[in-house]
């Protein structure tokens, strides 16, 4: 089986280093989703769609700052089992945040045009 490849037996060392590189991730995007909060706060946008769009941001970011716990306790962890378990939270936690970041993206598109 190719180290690409999922199911159960994916290696331990391709499980760390897939942690590792999604830990960064969500943290530099947890970032980036509170830098667009404090950006719409100060530039102070009353309109619904603008404190909207900071709310799905401010979730998202919520989101992302889990899944960096998630992720580190993962790699905490001596049992492969509950590392794999943690992964999946942490992979489902990332893929909601995400999809909360792009959809305050649209809006935020949305109230431009």
């Amino acid at each position: 089986m190719s180290p690409h490849s999922y199911g159960p037996k994916r290696g331990g060392a391709w499980l760390r280093e897939e942690l590792l590189q999604l830990l960064s991730l969500a943290a530099t995007l947890a970032g980036f989703c509170i830098t667009g909060v404090a950006l719409f706060h100060t530039i102070g946008r009353g309109t619904r769609s603008g404190t909207f769009a900071d709310d799905i941001l401010a979730v998202s970011a919520l989101l992302f700052l889990v899944c960096s716990y998630l992720i580190f306790f993962a790699l905490r962890v001596a049992r492969q089992e509950l590392a794999a378990r943690l992964e999946k939270m942490a992979d489902a936690l990332f893929l909601l945040a995400l999809t909360g970041m792009v959809g305050s993206g649209f809006v935020m598109v949305y109230t431009v045009l």
